[in-house]
């Protein structure tokens, strides 16, 4: 599968499962290794590098802004072979917090 339709279903999938998430398309041109995916939901926000394969190359600094992304919430590289982990672990870091429920003694 090519790369480019690879992160179109991507996208796709994410919108689904995340409805009202904003997903921007960063400039790797402008900051070397920046991941290529920005997703923002609610009060939380995660970037995504896409590759199609998990043998593909790594461009210069990619692993450096994953990891440091991953540190500060959730950044990862995906690929068809770890999508679904992928998914799920993007799935788990949006999920909405509860409120606290009190009970009411009297």
């Amino acid at each position: 599968m090519l790369e480019n339709k690879f992160k179109t279903n991507l996208i796709n999938e994410i919108e689904a499962m995340l409805p009202g998430c904003m997903i921007f398309h960063l400039d790797g041109n402008e900051v070397q290794g920046i991941p290529d995916l920005l997703i923002l939901y609610k009060d939380k926000w995660a970037a995504l590098e896409g590759k199609k394969s998990a043998r593909a190359s790594h461009r210069p600094n990619q692993d450096y802004y994953v990891e440091l992304m991953n540190d500060m919430s959730f950044a990862s590289f995906v690929y068809p072979e770890n999508k679904e982990e992928v998914l799920d672990g993007l799935q788990h870091t949006f999920r909405t917090r509860r409120t606290s429920r009190l009970s009411k003694c009297k």
